[in-house]
């Protein structure tokens, strides 16, 4: 089966949507479907559309359902549509009409949805391979409690939350904020500049690539997520699936990921329970560990395989003779 995923996010950025695209056409290649990656659909033969982002893949999405009303359409939702653009967007809301499936990556986004749309959507959950450099062992050295923080410098992320937090910790306090991703803007970076050289305790490291990201991970006591909204952050399966506990701002893209319960949330923006946190997190040998044994429960969710079974399944829902592991190459579950 011949498949377009159409991405806003251009070739070689390292935006999320671009490496969600990547990863899934990895997968729905070893399935054995020809895969192409685009920013816009111009009439290519596709047999099947995915377009991430309802409302900026909505020329994209409008045009393949005019031209092949009879041929399926998935639409992927991020966290700017769920959060943002739904309730005011007609261009998103129309994607959504057209779609024969949409895809969230975490449950509770249903819940943004209009009640006859949600027997359109499916659940598909970001995998994160085990790496042996994410197994490592963690540094026995006293000198650093050290606290990652993954993603590029943008305002929706919130990036300098684990900054400011960092500065409220008691003096005798080990914390220190590794930050990794790019400046978006020169005065991100200018910001991430001063903010170091004024506080000891923060280290921005910017972009870096794939195997040093999970080095750093694999290595660090917590991972911090404080984004202002997320669809379902791939950050989370990375962190818990190696055995990274994280604190996360208390939003529904990570609820739905982390569950309700879980004990690592924070306010958005509120830096001073954040901070309380870290100090707990270092200073709370059973808290801590509480944080490891509930995030552990959840390694099953971002389980590769997983992933790939449930692309599996969508596509045979939607075009059930075009399933090339019908037989014995099958994924196990």
């Amino acid at each position: 089966m011949r498949i377009g995923i159409v991405t806003p996010a251009p070739p070689r950025s390292r935006y999320g949507n671009r490496v969600t695209a990547i990863r899934w056409a990895r997968i729905l290649k070893q399935l054995g479907h020809r895969v192409s990656i685009v920013q816009d659909y111009d009439g290519e033969p596709f047999d099947l559309l995915i377009a991430l982002h309802a409302r900026r893949s909505y020329r994209a999405v409008s045009r393949f359902h005019r031209e092949h009303p009879e041929r399926p359409l998935v639409v992927a939702l991020t966290g700017t549509d769920l959060y943002r653009d739904l309730p005011r967007s007609r261009s998103a809301q129309t994607s959504l009409e057209f779609a024969t499936r949409i895809v969230t990556l975490q449950p509770k986004a249903a819940e943004e949805l209009r009640p006859k749309l949600r027997r359109k959507v499916r659940v598909i959950y970001q995998s994160a391979p085990a790496q042996p450099e994410m197994r490592a062992r963690r540094s026995d050295s006293r000198r650093t409690f050290d606290v990652c923080v993954i993603g590029h410098l943008r305002p929706v992320k919130d990036p300098f939350r684990a900054a400011l937090a960092a500065r409220q910790v008691p003096d005798s306090s080990r914390v220190r904020i590794l930050h990794l991703g790019a400046a978006m803007t020169t005065a991100m970076a200018d910001r991430a500049r001063h903010e170091m050289k004024a506080n000891p305790r923060y280290l921005w490291l910017g972009e870096q690539p794939s195997w040093r990201v999970r080095q750093i991970l694999g290595r660090s006591a917590l991972c911090v997520l404080s984004s202002k909204l997320e669809g379902g952050a791939n950050v989370v399966s990375e962190a818990i699936v190696a055995g990274v506990p994280l604190l996360a701002s208390r939003i529904a893209g990570s609820v739905g990921l982390l569950g309700e319960r879980y004990a690592g949330y924070f306010t958005v923006s509120d830096t001073e329970a954040l901070a309380r946190l870290l100090n707990r997190a270092e200073t709370d040998r059973e808290f801590l560990m509480s944080l490891k044994s509930h995030c552990a429960r959840l390694v099953p969710l971002f389980h590769p395989a997983r992933e790939q079974a449930s692309w599996c399944q969508l596509l045979n829902e939607l075009m059930p003779s075009a399933d090339p592991l019908s037989r014995s190459r099958r994924p196990r579950h």
